[in-house]
């Protein structure tokens, strides 16, 4: 015969199926904005990508697959790119490097922590348009803050803006500039590693660098490969920097080393408004970034502690 359910079990159950339904409400709003705003507008840029848009006219003549061709014939589209995977090359390595060595000289301060903590932050909620502006004049090879800094030294400063070589590095400090989110994130993962394995390596003769080496970055290493994905793809898809300190006059001066992919985009569509070229630029670059991606975890995860792991 069957078995009756004890009304533990029964009201155990009602719990729970409430408890999802006020989860599922909660989170609704986000979920809708998600199947609208994100994925209906990746399914209808994928729609436009096969087709040439009119935008006062709101149609689209079907194209097959001309603006994929036109993706490997427009020498601009390569030139972006490669721009762009340089940039990401150079600029995330001195990311994660230069947020640990704040969130380390954070997890050292003892009373007043909360007050040096916002001040680090603080650049973060700087408004990108007046950073830039900012930028503009740290970094002008004439008279800029910065090159009278080096000229003190000695050291005769690059024309930070105009020289092609020192373009893609000078986008890379004002990036720096807004590290503090990633540092954050260290300065938790590093609160968390426990004090006793440094205190057992103290006794053991280790010094501050082996301790580093051998405790603080093996702890800290799933860390350090999330903040090397987030950075990455956020490295793939600059904008901000490159537009507002090169691109935002709408003038043909600026060194072709400053035209990032997606500064590129953004010009396709809003400038020249050939939204189905443009869209096709933004798949190509979303595969791009998942092959990346794809590679970073398959690897990577190899070089990451998991606390939980029996080997």
């Amino acid at each position: 015969m069957p078995t009756t359910p004890a009304p533990r079990q029964v009201h155990k159950r009602k719990f729970n199926r409430r408890e999802a339904v006020a989860g599922y409400l909660f989170i609704a709003p986000w979920i809708v904005g998600f199947l609208v705003f994100t994925l209906g507008a990746m399914i209808y840029s994928l729609v436009i990508s096969f087709s040439r848009f009119n935008l006062a006219q709101n149609t689209a003549t079907p194209v097959g697959f001309d603006n994929y061709n036109q993706l490997f014939e427009d020498p601009k589209v390569m030139m972006s790119l490669g721009n762009t995977l340089f940039f990401a090359i150079l600029a995330v390595p001195l990311e994660i490097m230069f947020a640990l060595f704040l969130a380390m000289l954070l997890n050292r301060v003892g009373r007043g922590a909360g007050i040096f903590r916002t001040l680090y932050y603080l650049p973060k909620m700087t408004p990108s348009v007046a950073a830039a502006s900012v930028f503009l004049l740290l970094l002008n090879g004439n008279y800029g803050a910065i090159n009278r800094g080096l000229a003190l030294i000695g050291i005769q400063g690059p024309q930070w803006l105009t020289d092609p070589a020192w373009v893609k590095p000078s986008i890379v400090i004002m990036t720096l500039w807004g590290v503090s989110g990633t540092m954050i994130i260290f300065l938790a993962a590093l609160k968390n590693v426990p004090r006793d394995l440094y205190e057992v390596a103290s006794l053991d003769g280790a010094g501050k660098v082996r301790q580093f080496w051998n405790i603080t970055v093996p702890m800290i290493s799933g860390t350090i490969f999330f903040n090397v994905l987030v950075l990455t793809i956020a490295a793939l898809q600059v904008f901000d920097q490159a537009f507002l300190l090169f691109w935002r006059n709408q003038t043909n001066a600026s060194p072709e080393a400053s035209l990032f992919y997606a500064v590129y985009l953004f010009q396709q569509a809003f400038r020249s408004f050939n939204f189905g070229f443009a869209a096709a630029m933004a798949w190509l670059i979303f595969v791009i970034i998942m092959i990346i991606t794809f590679i970073q975890v398959k690897f990577g995860n190899r070089f990451v502690y998991y606390e939980g792991d029996k080997d």
